[in-house]
């Protein structure tokens, strides 16, 4: 699917749940597993994340998660790999603060979706200007999944942020279900999660169970 950028940023938008991989954190059960039991619940935004991997091994991963998501439609999301984004075609790649710069990737990619983690207004700002498609706020809440010795976000920290943003924006860390209507309620359309699927005993009720709890919160 050779979709232009906008396209991919419309189906971004309206995905409400970002699945975000972690196989350290999928209860011993493989990384295309965990995908496919949530593709198969309606989930349509992924985030292959597997910082544990070489980056060869995290490739040939890559390669079978494209063509998973192509199946479904889905968008794939790299995390920090932007070369192995470009090799396997994903839909965009996902940056932290230390990795390659925004500018420099959306000169190289300008059809793929970038995003960029911010921890603070300055950091969304400067993505925003940069040329990043999307931020992710966080971490929001305390968290086991991403080592962090920053202070959590919080409530406040969100409100602080997304009022001043002209471009979508993805909330992480975290996470509970009853966290989610007040995200929503303070503007956050899509939330993105990891062991709240990955860790649960069934990936795909868990999955459908959030999405649908999305979808009421942003319709109350």
């Amino acid at each position: 699917m050779n979709r232009s950028h906008d396209e991919r940023l419309a189906q971004f938008q309206s995905a409400g749940l970002y699945l975000v991989s972690s196989a350290a954190a999928s209860a011993g059960r493989p990384t295309l597993d965990i995908l496919g039991a949530a593709l198969d619940a309606g989930v349509t935004l992924i985030q292959l994340r597997e910082k544990e991997l070489a980056a060869r091994d995290y490739f040939t991963l890559a390669e079978k998660a494209r063509a998973l998501t192509h199946r479904y439609g889905a968008l794939l999301i790299l995390n920090d790999h932007l070369d192995v984004a470009l090799a396997v075609e994903a839909d965009g790649v996902h940056l932290g603060q230390e990795d390659f710069p925004v500018g420099a990737a959306r000169r190289i990619a300008p059809r793929l979706l970038l995003g960029v983690s911010t921890h603070s207004l300055p950091e969304a700002l400067a993505a925003q200007e940069q040329g990043a498609s999307y931020v992710n706020i966080g971490p929001l809440f305390p968290t086991t999944t991403k080592q962090w010795a920053g202070a959590f976000l919080g409530w406040n920290g969100l409100e602080s942020i997304a009022p001043h943003l002209a471009i979508p924006f993805s909330v992480m860390g975290g996470i509970k279900t009853e966290h989610i209507p007040g995200l929503v309620q303070r503007g956050a359309r899509v939330i993105a999660l990891v062991t709240a699927v990955t860790a649960a005993p069934d990936p795909a009720a868990a999955a459908r169970a959030l999405l649908e709890k999305i979808r009421l919160s942003a319709c109350s």
